[in-house]
């Protein structure tokens, strides 16, 4: 993909339905924008198919009535070898990743679009601060890892399970869609709460802009650490 086709943002697909033609995959530009935020005070400081979210508004975000558990203090952090999220389906290996050459985070290649990429220079699952997880949502024609992502709600769990087995269980509580004008790098990348261990899962939302060659928004799932202990579980 050329610079210039390279997208601003991340989406769904290029209908911003469940029909039609799946559109080349993930853009992790828009992370230009807060990509600062990786600094050692944020890392260390205080099922099914479905179609990505459309729309320019906030997704789910956090209803209310919906109870969630207290959070897990948090531990060393492991170094993640599987994600799941099983309650959309979600399993998927993981593996680690950098930069790219616009300074974003740089997602699996196209060709292993089934599995998860993790931003190794940020916090370490389970240790305080935000882990942060990116995945394409969907390729020229078929759906990616992410591609259910938008379904997950609050409540529902995320395991990782490290190198040394170590299993981690995350919940969420926040769902949103960041369009590219509301676009809030603290609040995507930044911790909700400086004495949690949190997690953040994004993908592409929001329709494809064939004209601008980009997608409208992201998905961005928020969670926390509410179990540590071992096996996958």
């Amino acid at each position: 993909m050329s610079a210039e086709d390279r997208p601003a943002d991340g989406g769904g697909s290029g209908e911003g339905s469940g029909g039609g033609r799946l559109l080349t995959g993930v853009t992790w530009a828009v992370l230009l924008l807060g990509l600062w935020l990786w600094g050692r005070e944020v890392t260390e400081g205080p099922g099914g198919r479905s179609a990505p979210t459309t729309g320019d508004v906030a997704a789910v975000g956090r209803p209310l009535g919906v109870p969630l558990p207290p959070a897990h203090p948090p531990v060393d952090g492991a170094t993640p070898q599987h994600l799941d999220v099983r309650s959309i389906g979600i399993t998927a290996p993981v593996v680690r990743r950098g930069l790219d050459k616009w300074g974003a985070v740089d997602p699996p290649p196209y060709n292993q679009s089934s599995k998860v990429g993790w931003y190794g220079e940020g916090a370490k699952p389970g240790a305080p601060g935000v882990a942060l997880f990116v995945g394409h949502v969907d390729t020229e024609s078929r759906p990616a890892v992410f591609y259910g992502l938008s379904a997950a709600r609050p409540g529902e769990k995320i395991r990782v399970t490290g190198a040394g087995g170590e299993g981690l269980e995350f919940t969420i509580d926040d769902i949103q869609v960041f369009t590219r004008e509301r676009f809030d790098p603290q609040k995507v990348y930044g911790p909700r709460e400086s004495d949690r261990a949190e997690l953040r899962l994004i993908t592409c939302g929001g329709t494809y802009d064939k004209k601008a060659r980009t997608y409208t928004a992201n998905v961005v799932v928020s969670a926390y650490l509410t179990g540590a202990g071992t096996g996958k579980g």
